[in-house]
């Protein structure tokens, strides 16, 4: 599957944020689960630490029993803290990196996009 476009993206799938870093993935199903057909809740981690990064997805089978999850859990507390939930919008197109300095055959430093030494 490809990345999604602002055309494709389903609007049954909903961003919550404000989550506590001890939510996991279990509890997120556990609160969403009483408003209809829960496809997916996952807890978005750091990759290197394995911690929660504060926010989650939960994708809903129908645009209304999404509805329903915000409309009940928006502004309400999840393991002590309150969570928002709207629809999740497309990731921004990052910028492209930007390039690497490297060193002269003098030893110096150099920044090949601006060129200044240091």
């Amino acid at each position: 599957m490809g990345p999604k476009t602002k055309s494709t993206y389903p609007s049954h799938f909903y961003k919550t944020t404000g989550l506590s870093r001890l939510t996991t993935d279990e509890k997120l199903r556990e609160a969403f689960s009483s408003f209809g057909q829960l496809v997916d809740a996952k807890v978005v981690t750091d990759r290197a630490t394995g911690r929660s990064k504060g926010f989650a997805f939960v994708t809903y089978s129908t645009i209304d029993e999404a509805e329903k999850a915000r409309e009940e859990m928006n502004a309400k507390f999840l393991d002590g803290w309150v969570i928002f939930v709207d629809p999740a919008k497309p990731r921004e197109p990052r910028p492209p990196p930007q390039p690497q300095s490297e060193t002269s055959e003098f030893g110096i430093r150099t920044n090949k996009t601006i060129g200044w030494c240091g």
